[in-house]
């Protein structure tokens, strides 16, 4: 489905699309299902390199989420340079992977932004990956996200007095 004015559309983007990215993608479904909004709004996550293609998100994230109330689903997958006509905004986790997605969305029409654009002025400005380190970890990303979903949606809403 082509994004157009109607269906907002938004792609997480993290580099195996194992551990943020599919969080990121599961908080704002949440969001979004609470509020009713799921004919305006779509979701999805991708990574900028298919090592993990087809796994599922990464077992700790998937129970750090459970834990508050959040179900992680889907299957990794690589981004592809037809994602940049898919999708309005592309939201990278850090600043190597918007490097990459903007790579290989070649330039097409998708906004792409920085997760930490959608984060208060003390945030990283990179989420941190999580897949080497501890428990914390995952509880750092998942504070992150519950910071930037709400402000994402706004955004993806038209209501961009919110940044």
């Amino acid at each position: 489905m082509p994004a157009s004015r109607e269906t907002a559309s938004v792609l997480f983007v993290c580099m195996g699309n194992i551990c943020r990215s599919p969080t990121a993608e599961g908080l704002l479904c949440h969001l979004v299902a609470e509020r009713g909004l799921g004919e305006r709004i779509r979701v999805d996550s991708a990574g900028t390199i298919d090592y993990h293609e087809g796994a599922s998100p990464d077992f700790r994230m998937t129970e750090a989420a459970a834990r508050r109330g959040y179900e992680l689903g889907g299957r990794s997958r690589p981004v592809v340079p037809e994602d940049a006509y898919r999708f309005n905004l592309v939201v990278a986790m850090d600043r190597s992977n918007l490097a990459d997605v903007t790579e290989i969305l070649d330039g097409g029409p998708a906004e792409v932004r920085l997760l930490s654009d959608f984060l208060g002025e003390d945030a990283p400005v990179d989420v941190p990956d999580p897949y080497y380190g501890g428990r914390q970890g995952f509880e750092r990303v998942l504070d992150l996200l519950e910071e930037a979903s709400p402000r994402i949606l706004a955004y993806l809403l038209g209501e961009r007095d919110g940044l």
